[in-house]
């Protein structure tokens, strides 16, 4: 089956490293959290692609490649390729089928999101499994152990608690400050990609999807995260949101290659032009709609 605990090559492994800047190491608990804390600040959550009518194939060893050649993607692109990382540095990677519950909507498990977990053999010879996500855009800085609690990270506070939608299943609600309420996680491991695949080719292309039509890029680092949402540029940190309208060519994609790590190297000219005009467009349409116009 497509997917089924594939490897990456030594080369490959070794070229995803340096996109993180990060050296290889035994699969430990420590590097862990560096490669979660990398992945989540040098490669964005985004919807470029697909809002540039270029959705990239999920598949693991496609989104490895697109990932090395510094794009980014969202959850099913940035997910699947950091399963593929950490199984080929050694870590025993698991794959769940997941649901985000967003504002206004009830908890759900859908396979809209691919959720991971890493079990790891501690000091004491005990395992213990860690929910690990660099897939949510708005997500937590550093994996969190799957035992119910509440869990710290600087500003942000996150909750494991029970599933209500799954038998034995786990349940991440996020900061009370955050983009989305939770995401809910089927315990049971998918062994491949073909679960999403439906599921992508409905969110990269149906006329009634999201992010067709909304440009989203979204990064974390320790003490806050980046967002740039069509032509608005947002920076939160522990005392708010900040916001700037970008609106000059130039500022734009320099934002996208130098905050996000976005250089669209797969992008031409005139796509890039393409993509800078529908960008524009969309933003000067929402202003019009905005109450104070």
């Amino acid at each position: 089956m497509r997917g089924e605990r594939e490897m990456l090559t030594i080369n490959q492994t070794n070229d995803y490293l340096n996109r993180l800047g990060i050296e290889r190491q035994l699969p430990t608990k420590d590097f862990l959290f560096d490669l979660h804390r990398a992945h989540v600040e040098k490669i964005a959550w985004q919807t470029i692609d697909i809002f540039a009518g270029k959705p990239v194939s999920i598949d693991f060893k496609d989104s490895t490649n697109h990932i090395i050649n510094n794009g980014g993607g969202y959850c099913f692109h940035l997910n699947g390729a950091f399963s593929l990382l950490l199984r080929s540095l050694g870590y025993n990677v698991s794959l769940h089928r997941a649901g985000v519950q967003s504002h206004g909507h009830v908890p759900r498990i859908d396979s809209y999101h691919l959720g991971l977990s890493v079990s790891i053999t501690n000091e004491n010879l005990r395992a213990q499994t860690w929910l690990v996500d660099v897939g949510l855009g708005d997500m937590p800085y550093e994996p969190i152990p799957l035992v119910l609690g509440e869990y710290k990270q600087d500003f942000h506070t996150y909750k494991i608690t029970k599933s209500s939608v799954a038998a034995s299943g786990w349940r991440l609600e996020h900061d009370p400050q955050g983009a989305f309420i939770g995401v809910d996680i089927d315990p049971e491991d998918v062994k491949d990609i073909e679960e999403f695949i439906p599921k992508h080719e409905q969110l990269s292309s149906a006329p009634d999807s999201t992010w067709v039509d909304l440009l989203l890029v979204r990064n974390r680092h320790k003490t806050g995260s980046n967002e740039l949402k069509g032509c608005v540029f947002s920076q939160r940190s522990e005392i708010g949101i900040t916001k700037s309208e970008v609106t000059n060519r130039t500022s734009w994609f320099e934002i996208l290659k130098e905050v996000f790590g976005e250089p669209l190297n797969h992008f031409s000219e005139l796509e890039k032009d393409e993509l800078w005009s529908k960008a524009l467009k969309a933003h000067e349409e929402w202003k019009r709609n905005q109450p104070d116009h």
